[in-house]
């Protein structure tokens, strides 16, 4: 198992492995699998990124299958340079619980410190994600807040957990 960070080369691959991140686990996400089909192929490759612009992304590779996803998305505003946002976290159900997601937020996580200016992660979960929530807090993030009635799932309402670490 690696991580590389994603360029445009990995586009199909990245957007057929979030597609099924949509699908598979539609309560993680704020955004519908019909939503994210719908978006051209320029969406994708500004989620991609690259290491030096507004957004970066990792993939796990087991051999040559992408097995998990994350991106960290970087603000531009002056105001808000400081911060960052962790968003698309995926990792297929089968390579759950190896480790894969550690090693997803390892990377995002040290590309946001190779970023002066940012001092600051950001994510959301949805209540009720007991994995991820472990993930987060054992790479250090802080819940600060639960938005109630965040987004409309099949099952009902459901809150998102904020969740941030301090870089600096």
């Amino acid at each position: 198992m690696h991580v590389l960070t994603l360029d445009a080369t990995h586009l199909e691959i990245y957007r057929a492995l979030m597609l099924e991140a949509y699908e598979r686990s539609a309560d993680a996400f704020t955004t519908t699998a019909a939503e994210r089909r719908a978006e051209p192929l320029s969406w994708w490759a500004e989620r991609i990124g690259s290491a030096s612009g507004r957004a970066t992304s990792f993939g796990a590779w087991e051999g040559d299958d992408l097995v998990g996803a994350v991106a960290v998305e970087y603000s531009l505003k002056p105001k808000t340079r400081h911060t960052a946002l962790v968003l698309g976290m995926y990792v297929q159900p089968l390579r759950r619980a190896r480790g894969v997601g550690k090693l997803l937020m390892a990377a995002a996580i040290a590309a946001a410190r190779l970023r002066p200016e940012v001092c600051m992660l950001s994510l959301t979960l949805t209540e009720g994600n007991e994995p991820a929530l472990r993930l987060y807090r054992a790479v250090g993030f802080t819940t600060w807040g639960i938005e109630p009635m965040a987004i409309r799932t099949d099952s009902g309402f459901k809150g998102k957990v904020h969740m941030s670490l301090a870089l600096r």
